[in-house]
């Protein structure tokens, strides 16, 4: 049973990026699942420390784009934002080059918050990074500019 609040394609996620962060470290939505969306993100000039290997920021970057693009669709975007509040990761092997793919699924989809675990693989599927992240769930009236 899909989650999303109207079920979108990664072509409708994809929308997000245009002028973001997104756009600058070329973070590409995938896929779209009933419980889960997928990106990915080069590992290149970008995305890399001055060791050659893929900078642990820029995965975190990764993850916290897919779980805030996933709670964004989990709620009525005319009525609701999702902010990030917290995340973690845990970087656990190097990458040098190629893309990395994250998967973030739900843990807690709650109506004031929402929790996201977000996996991160080399393209030979070995887990490189992972992930959580905690988004709040606020009324568009109560933000404040």
């Amino acid at each position: 049973m899909a989650i999303w609040f109207k079920q979108p394609t990664k072509e409708d996620a994809g929308q997000l990026e245009k002028g973001t962060l997104m756009e600058t470290l070329d973070i590409r939505i995938s896929e779209v699942g009933d419980d889960y969306i997928c990106g990915t993100m080069p590992v290149d000039h970008r995305t890399v420390q001055p060791y050659g290997i893929l900078h642990g920021g820029a995965s975190v970057a990764l993850a916290e784009t897919l779980g805030s693009i996933a709670a964004h669709l989990v709620v009525d975007s005319t009525k609701y934002v999702t902010v990030g509040m917290e995340v973690n990761a845990n970087h656990l092997r190097p990458v040098t080059s190629g893309r990395v793919i994250g998967k973030a699924t739900p843990i807690h989809i709650g109506r004031s918050s929402h929790v996201w675990s977000i996996e991160i693989t080399n393209e030979a599927g070995k887990m490189i990074c992972i992930s959580r992240i905690t988004m709040a769930v606020v009324e568009k009236s109560k933000i404040k500019s």
